[in-house]
């Protein structure tokens, strides 16, 4: 199978290279490009935001790392400042105890006693020289431990600087994570109102039905008043009172008025009534 893929990678590149002459590597790394851009656009963004916080993640044991490494350097630095004050000290009691000798040498006495032992000249001389070659030795080892302690200090000063610098590093991170997602909810609330569809089919076969009933309405109430003209009945005012008997309604209202004379014809010649004789 790897052979065959070799072959058919191989066969490709001639390919390409015998169509586009020199210029096919440049074909090939655009085209490459192109299909890297086209993948990458493709993934979401949500991925790609979960994808970072796993990355800042991934950034804490290197951190525990620089912490145990910094807490090393610290004790390191704190055994050596004790071992150079014991140095320091015993160089002290060293030198004085050189000076002393020294002097005793310089009195000029043929024995000595110390410790309740006594030595000659030439043995305190020889120690003395022993003690001077020692205290040198000392002073060169304290000076070489000084610097040592000199070079461990500043380079925990370094990677304390480094590992606060990453702590920093990790917290914006952190909180510029925290905005790109709530950026994105935004984002997507936003996407979410805007693609929305709202179907108002509904609302408007209801709107609909309403102004239907309300012109059947006007049409029945138009039929009515239109069949109420046609029966040619008189309209009635309610709100006048009426008797219970028409007669006597008629008989109120003509006996209030005074009688008229019998008429006959006048000199004109025009008729006249003249009442009956019944």
């Amino acid at each position: 199978m790897l052979k065959k893929m070799l072959i058919g990678s191989g066969i490709l590149v001639s390919t390409v290279a015998f169509l586009f002459g020199a210029g096919a590597w440049s074909y090939l790394s655009t085209s490459a490009k192109m299909v890297r851009d086209s993948v990458t656009s493709e993934i979401p963004v949500e991925f790609e935001v979960q994808r970072a916080r796993e990355m800042v993640e991934n950034l804490v044991p290197d951190i525990r790392r620089c912490m145990h490494v910094t807490a090393e350097q610290q004790v390191d630095i704190e055994n050596l400042q004790a071992e150079i004050d014991r140095k320091t000290d015993s160089m002290v009691n060293q030198k004085q105890e050189i000076l002393v000798l020294r002097s005793d040498l310089q009195s000029g006495n043929k024995q000595f006693v110390y410790a309740s032992h006594t030595y000659s000249a030439s043995d305190v001389k020889q120690d003395l020289a022993t003690r001077f070659e020692r205290y040198k030795l000392s002073e060169d080892s304290l000076k070489r431990d000084r610097q040592v302690l000199a070079a461990r200090k500043k380079a925990l000063e370094s990677n304390q600087e480094k590992l606060d610098s990453m702590l920093v590093a990790k917290k914006d991170m952190e909180v510029q994570i925290e905005n790109l997602e709530a950026r994105l909810k935004a984002v997507q609330a936003a996407e979410t109102v805007s693609t929305l569809e709202i179907d108002d089919s509904q609302l408007t076969r209801a709107k609909t039905l309403i102004r239907e009933l309300n012109k059947q309405m006007d049409v029945k109430e138009k039929v009515l008043a239109s069949e109420g003209s046609l029966t040619g009945s008189i309209p009635v005012d309610l709100k006048k009172k009426t008797s219970g008997n028409i007669a006597n309604e008629i008989d109120e209202y003509f006996e209030s008025k005074p009688e008229k004379k019998s008429e006959g014809k006048t000199n004109n010649g025009v008729a006249r009534l003249v009442p009956s004789a019944n």
